[in-house]
């Protein structure tokens, strides 16, 4: 009778108001559960099956999906379209539209989200890359091409083939930059996609993911361009970047982000463009230097590692890692990866009798 088109679907109120008008006996944490997947839909409508599977306790995809979402049952007057919100306020509600693909977990983000612990690890590396840049700036009177300066090779920082035991250098050459050009790429995307990455999915996940595209960049480099120095954030960027992006595709119908097609486009031009200049410069350099330059490899690498391994991240909001089987072979694949390309840089370079640039 509530359905006479036979859609499967009643209106969340409707079938509130029937359940109290016939005083039906059925468990209350259920009936949250139940209102709470209608809440999630976008017609905010009961669905027949859904009632007959938590009714019956069946264990379908459904059920799970409401026992998730009936865990955190959100108050009726949290809205994602209220006005009169503060700036801060605004900017959650646009960061829960830009990263969340589900209208339940943007509500749920809204309404739970706090101002501690802040989004400090993308800041951080981005002030701290600034930084290192502006002191060998002044200090080698250079802020284009720096990596064409004779002393700019010896920073300590700088991933060289020559001084592959010294294990931070796999790391910290993301701290150095070639010029001005490129920090400023590198240090726009961390503060516009990191940093609301950070916000949603938390300070561990988010740095985990940059970190291991950083170190996949520069075991990549080792592996597949063994003359070849690496500078530059790029490796963990294009994971952050190529994480967020496979994860708007992934979930294209639910992203309520505007103008998502024309800013995909944008940025898909904008790397390419970045990896394009990476490897002009590294196989047609403008001046001549006295060394190899930098590697363009660690941008393929940091992607490879944002589709794969970030995809997986960005798509369980609000669930454990742990649970997933897909995440613990990712993770085998990348320990793996890490295994070879150690045993690569301690014997494969005297074997292949590499020639190690000064």
């Amino acid at each position: 009778q509530l359905d006479p088109e036979n859609t499967g679907f009643i209106g969340v109120e409707t079938f509130a108001s029937l359940v109290h008008s016939h005083e039906l006996p059925l468990d209350p944490a259920k009936l949250d559960m139940l209102v709470a997947l209608a809440q999630g839909n976008d017609e905010g409508q009961v669905c027949y099956q859904e009632l007959v599977d938590l009714i019956s306790s069946k264990r379908s995809s459904s059920f799970k999906r409401a026992i998730a979402n009936g865990q955190r049952a959100l108050p009726r007057d949290v809205l994602l379209d209220e006005t009169g919100l503060g700036f801060y306020k605004r900017f959650v509600r646009y960061v829960a539209y830009e990263i969340l693909p589900c209208e339940m977990d943007r509500r749920w983000y809204f309404y739970q989200h706090r101002t501690c612990p802040p989004p400090v690890f993308m800041a951080a590396v981005t002030l701290t890359q600034i930084i290192v840049f502006l002191c060998y700036g002044a200090r080698l009177n250079k802020w284009v091409l720096q990596t064409y300066h004779p002393e700019y090779m010896k920073s300590p920082l700088v991933y060289h083939p020559g001084h592959r035991a010294r294990a931070w250098r796999f790391l910290t050459y993301m701290f150095m930059h070639v010029g001005l050009e490129q920090l400023g790429f590198n240090a726009l995307l961390q503060l516009m996609i990191g940093v609301p990455l950070e916000m949603v999915h938390g300070i561990l996940r988010i740095s985990f993911l940059y970190l291991a595209g950083v170190l996949a960049g520069s075991l990549t480099v080792s592996i597949t361009d063994m003359r070849a120095p690496l500078v530059g954030g790029s490796g963990g960027v294009y994971a952050l970047c190529s994480a967020h992006l496979a994860n708007v595709v992934m979930n294209w119908a639910g992203m309520r982000c505007p103008y998502k097609l024309l800013r995909m486009v944008l940025a898909l031009v904008c790397m390419s463009s970045e990896v394009g200049r990476a490897v002009w410069l590294r196989f047609s350099p403008p001046l001549p230097a006295s060394g190899p330059q930098p590697s363009f490899m660690a941008h393929l690498a940091g992607a490879i590692v944002g589709i794969s391994m970030g995809l997986t991240i960005l798509r369980s909001y609000e669930e454990s890692l742990q649970d997933q089987c897909g995440w613990w072979v990712l993770l085998l694949s990348y320990g793996t990866f890490l295994l070879f390309a150690v045993f690569w840089n301690i014997f494969a370079y005297d074997l292949l009798g590499a020639q190690i640039p000064p």
